[in-house]
């Protein structure tokens, strides 16, 4: 089989790792991948974006089926025309991926079929979203409707940090067409986490569920990222929030989306927010896995992922049972220097270790030429350590991150303190 992803992350190299466990793959497309995909004899990278092109290829190369990794593609439509072709293809239409690419869609959405989530208003004019900040206070939240890559989400703690984020996103225009609408939300206190499950338009099949970190700094400190490393399971996520997590926002999501005409398949990652008394809230939908969640997820998923994506995208997902290792996956981001801001490229990467059963190395932002690799863009790799505790994972990705090195360096070193936290709690109250 020869299989294409489109996409250049850590989260295409996780998926593209893992597909490449099956004896029946020959050779896995990454459209356009990274300097970690080029140098791999079963990897080919391929530097194509736009979408027609795309099809093309698929259609030249009898590409067995297509995994789309980031938004961006979706939003403009790629699984419309690659079903156009008669392509086989794993992801949301462009109609589904409204859920992601606009976050008033997504709020008006759960409004309408009655999903938990933050009280809201979505605003155009300046005037009129400081006036709605004075009236209800801070903390609050603001939100560029569109995509912003992950950093279109500012948590204002105080009301000047809530005017300003409304400046620089409906004023400056620092999002483009992406901030030209704001949703403004109340702020919700409790736990986050990430439950990812894969839709076939009827079925759902929930991945292992996980928790990233998003603050740029220890103790969840500085700006928002893309996400600064995750771990997988996470203990918050109990039996009794996960059938919750089903029955009042996966499968209430995917029937409203059929009730409104919409045939919704791909990954479906909701992002929660649960408080200390156990109530659940969305805080947002992405139409595609997370990352770094999908690297950490993957390091621990059992079996043979290509029969499931085809199980996925003929429908037949309630054939399915995954299996998965039952230790602890910790994955730490290495980002490059002036993240999230202003990434500086160029920097040499010397001394990743090899792959070993406890720790794999997976590329985002890295680019290979000349026999050397470089950083490339903000999040550079993501080391995913496998242990039976949360403490034992969290040891053997931090050895790795230890051996590597590149000029400006920056990562967190509390990745699953959360984790730790729940594991010790909940052991005292035994």
């Amino acid at each position: 089989m020869k299989i294409l992803i489109i996409g250049s992350g850590g989260r295409e190299h996780a998926l593209a790792w893992k597909l490449l466990q099956s004896s029946r793959i020959e050779l896995v497309y990454i459209a356009p991948g990274n300097g970690g995909t080029a140098t791999n004899q079963r990897l080919r990278n391929v530097l194509i974006s736009d979408p027609k092109m795309l099809a093309e290829f698929a259609l030249q190369e009898n590409i067995d089926f297509t995994i789309v990794g980031p938004e961006g593609p979706l939003e403009a439509g790629i699984v419309n025309l690659f079903r156009a072709h008669g392509l086989k293809i794993f992801g949301p239409s462009k109609e589904a991926a409204q859920l992601e690419s606009s976050k008033d869609f997504a709020k008006r959405f759960m409004k309408r079929h009655q999903i938990p989530t933050a009280d809201y208003e979505t605003f155009s004019e300046v005037k009129k979203a400081h006036k709605y900040i004075d009236t209800k206070g801070a903390p609050i939240v603001v939100k560029a409707d569109g995509l912003a890559a992950g950093k279109g989400v500012v948590v204002a703690m105080s009301l000047e940090e809530a005017h300003a984020a409304v400046d620089m996103m409906l004023a400056d225009n620092k999002f483009g067409d992406a901030g030209a609408r704001v949703v403004i939300e109340e702020f919700l206190q409790g736990e986050e986490a990430s439950f990812i499950v894969m839709v076939d338009g009827d079925h759902v099949l929930p991945l292992a569920s996980s928790q990233d970190h998003k603050r740029l700094f220890d103790k969840d400190r500085g700006p928002n990222t893309g996400g600064m490393g995750a771990y997988s399971p996470a203990p918050i996520i109990t039996p009794e929030i996960h059938a919750r997590v089903m029955r009042e926002i996966i499968m209430p999501t995917v029937h409203g989306m059929h009730a409104d005409g919409i045939r919704y398949t791909g990954f479906l990652y909701a992002g929660l927010m649960i408080n200390s008394q156990g109530n659940i809230k969305t805080l947002e939908f992405n139409c595609r896995m997370g990352d770094p969640e999908t690297q950490v997820i993957m390091a621990r998923l059992k079996g043979d992922f290509s029969k499931v994506v085809e199980h996925a995208i003929s429908g037949t997902l309630n054939q399915v049972e995954l299996d998965w290792d039952d230790r602890y996956a910790l994955g730490v981001v290495l980002a490059a220097h002036g993240y999230p801001d202003i990434p500086r490229r160029g920097d040499l990467i010397t001394k990743i270790p090899p792959e070993t059963i406890n720790c794999i190395t997976f590329h985002s932002g890295t680019e290979y030429a000349d026999g050397k690799l470089s950083v490339a863009s903000g999040r550079v790799l993501c080391i995913v350590g496998l242990g039976k505790t949360i403490k034992g994972a969290q040891s053997a990705a931090y050895a790795t991150v230890n051996q590597i090195n590149f000029d400006g360096i920056q990562y967190r070193r509390d990745i699953g303190y959360r984790a730790m936290a729940h594991k010790s709690s909940s052991e005292q109250g035994k």
